[in-house]
């Protein structure tokens, strides 16, 4: 079972790293939205590596990285509204 969920997590790594090349390059804007997939898509892939380690406390990791994202982002956007 443990090698669905790794099939799994290798399927997520592309999209990741599309997302990171994407907030490295491009307007402002473009790269706020890009940061946002790529910790979208970063969550999922620590809840998949999660299960396929079969290591369920480091679920934890995905879900404080969920519920910071948000005040993250926001934060980002007011730094880079005031300051540049």
């Amino acid at each position: 079972m443990t090698g669905l969920w790794l099939a799994a997590a290798l399927a997520l790594l592309p999209a990741l790293g599309l997302a990171v090349a994407a907030a490295a390059r491009g307007a402002l804007a473009f790269r706020l939205v890009a940061v946002q997939l790529a910790t979208s898509v970063a969550v999922l892939l620590l809840v998949v590596m999660s299960f396929a380690l079969d290591q369920p406390a480091t679920i934890d990791l995905g879900l404080v990285l969920a519920v910071l994202t948000l005040p993250g982002t926001l934060l980002f956007a007011v730094f880079q509204e005031r300051w540049l």
